[in-house]
Parts: C-alpha cells; structure tokens; sequence
C-alpha cells in the first residue's frame, strides 16, 4: 500500500498551494465571523476529513463557540462511496444551538445532508455548513454549503483533509491524482 500511495503523491497534479488554501481559510472565516458572531454556535468538526480544515479555522474565529465532532462516512478508506455509516454522533446536545458544520469538501453532498438532516431533527434551530472545497459537478447536489473556500474540478483530491484510501490527509496543499490513477 504505501508503494501506491507515494506512486499517487509523486504523479499528483498541485491544485492549490498551502498559500493558497489558508487564504481561502481566511476568507472562509471572515465571512462565517460577519454571519455568526451573535449567534452562539456549535462547530461539528465532520471527522476524519473535517479534521484539517476544522483546525485551521477555528483560531480564525472570533465568537465563543463551542466545539464537537461527527463521523458519517461513505468511504471507508476506499475511492468510492457507498451507504451513509454512522461511527460517532455528538455529545453535546444538539437542540435550540446553532450548528457550524465544518468538513473538507463537498462531493455529491450524500454525507453532508445527512448530518445536516441529523443536526435538524436532533432540535437545531439553524444548521450551517463550511467546507474548503465545492467539487464542481455536472449534476446538482442535494445540498449546498453556506460557506465555500475554494472550487475545484471533478477530480480526486488529496490534501488539507483529503485523502486517498485513508493517507495524505497531511498534503500541505490540495492535489488531484493524476489520470492514471
């Protein structure tokens, strides 16, 4: 395994540099500062893909807020996805709180709308969500997020929280596996 995954991070195409992702970063946060700042929120790091992104904005933050974590997955390590499988819900209670749903990016937007419908039906009284990528896709997504870093092409994404089958979430930068992969 670890000879294909320095095979995919060698051939990989740099889509965004470090320098380029945290800007998006700060954009990402001055915007959710404007939006949030009275609100009293409740950030849901989505893990593990979340866990990157979720790091590097919260010092950016200016309110109190308080911080919890979610695991919803569709890929399990793997390059596709399946069902939607729930591995860890929040401890804090979920009812009249505002939700920040931080994650790394929205793909088909499956996991993403479901832990927002989760979020509603456990009593939220608004559900917003962040991701560092929007994967444009020839097809809508049922969901959109509130806050978007940066747009990327339909390709498979490593990086910034990314991974390819569970390794190189730790990329600094966000890269495309190349076409061969």
């Amino acid at each position: 395994m670890l000879k294909e995954i320095q095979r995919v991070q060698a051939t990989a195409d740099l889509i965004y540099s470090e320098a380029q992702a945290e800007a998006a970063l700060d954009e990402l946060a001055a915007t959710i500062n404007q939006m949030l700042a009275a609100s009293n929120p409740l950030v849901l790091c989505v893990l593990n893909g979340g866990i990157v992104v979720a790091g590097k904005l919260l010092t950016r933050l200016k309110m109190p807020l308080n911080i919890d974590s979610i695991k919803a997955t569709r890929y399990n390590n793997t390059t596709s996805g399946g069902l939607v499988e729930w591995i860890l819900k929040p401890a804090t209670p979920l009812k009249d709180r505002t939700i920040l749903i931080v994650d790394d990016i929205l793909d088909e937007g499956i996991t993403l709308a479901a832990v927002k419908d989760y979020c509603l039906n456990q009593g939220a009284t608004a559900v917003y969500c962040a991701v560092l990528v929007d994967k444009l896709l020839d097809h809508d997504k049922p969901i959109k997020a509130d806050f978007v870093g940066l747009q990327i092409e339909n390709r498979y994404l490593f990086g910034y929280g990314m991974d390819y089958k569970g390794y190189l979430r730790n990329a600094a930068g966000i890269y495309a596996c190349s076409e061969e992969v």
